[in-house]
């Protein structure tokens, strides 16, 4: 059993309204999980209603919930926890190579916006399948959310820049090996080309110099802050499935604050948490 953080002390950045939170897993009872275990989050069940309680302490108007490892290729539980949250949820979902259009419609229909590519342990879909569910995310005017390690960002530049979809490099590129010069300006480029764009999640998962502060992703995060402010979007990556204990269970204000503090002013900011994912989610303005 774990005891998780779901309120405090406000953050201390002003959380203008409409804000979204992009990067998170939701759960509900009744859906079975894969058999070997792998992405279950620990008990208890991170539900709508304790990432409602979440959403109240940050200040969050609107959620991308993405489809977890642990539910591989079923979106089941997913279209569940969007119509348990209503209108101001979002899903990314797995897709295969095999989805036909009968159930992108279904999907599309459920208030799912994009698809996932995780081309790490666990993942469902991985870069093996890119093409095709790119091909078929620009179709149906999705996104793809496209997430692998890093430290190949130069040799997949090619393959990054074709492709047709919007997409977004997650959790700050998971540059495993350390972030070079090189992989900054692979970076660079592929949101130079106007279909990509950079989301702020999950820091702990790929920093090799650690918390509190992070200091190898913050110091990208800054650099592309700057660079293409318009082009990042944020996540709390709740429930923090990496957490097993409680004692390890970080504090969402703090990783909030964290974040908006590598962006370089509050115009920044305020397109990061609302101008910019609203539109990329298709939420709509405020």
């Amino acid at each position: 059993m774990i005891a998780r953080k779901l309120t405090g002390e406000r953050p201390r950045t002003p959380v203008p309204r409409g804000a979204v939170d992009t990067q998170m897993h939701m759960y509900l009872p009744g859906f079975a999980m894969r058999e070997d275990g792998v992405g279950r989050p620990a008990d208890p069940l991170p539900t709508p209603e304790m990432y409602r309680e979440t959403m109240r302490w940050l200040g969050l108007d609107a959620v991308v919930i993405t489809q977890g490892n642990a539910h591989g290729t079923d979106n089941a539980s997913l279209l569940a926890c969007i119509a348990e949250m209503g209108d101001c949820a979002r899903g990314v979902a797995v897709i295969t190579p095999e989805t036909g259009e009968a159930e992108i419609a279904r999907l599309s229909e459920a208030g799912i916006v994009g698809a996932r590519i995780m081309d790490l342990p666990g993942g469902a879909v991985g870069l093996d399948a890119l093409e095709v569910v790119d091909a078929i995310a620009a179709d149906a005017g999705w996104m793809m959310a496209v997430q692998f390690d890093g430290s190949a960002l130069p040799e997949l530049e090619p393959r990054l820049k074709a492709l047709k979809s919007r997409w977004v490099l997650d959790h700050h590129a998971k540059i495993f090996d350390g972030a070079s010069p090189a992989h900054v300006d692979v970076i660079k480029r592929v949101l130079d080309g106007g279909r990509c764009w950079f989301k702020f999640a999950g820091c702990y998962e790929s920093s090799r110099s650690g918390g509190p502060d992070f200091a190898d992703i913050a110091e990208v995060a800054r650099e592309i802050g700057v660079y293409a402010p318009e082009r990042i979007v944020w996540g709390t990556n709740w429930p923090h499935n990496a957490a097993q204990m409680s004692e390890d269970y970080p504090c969402d204000a703090d990783l909030l604050d964290l974040a908006m503090s590598w962006l370089p002013d509050d115009a920044a900011r305020r397109r990061t948490l609302v101008d910019t994912p609203r539109a990329l989610f298709g939420f709509g303005p405020v």
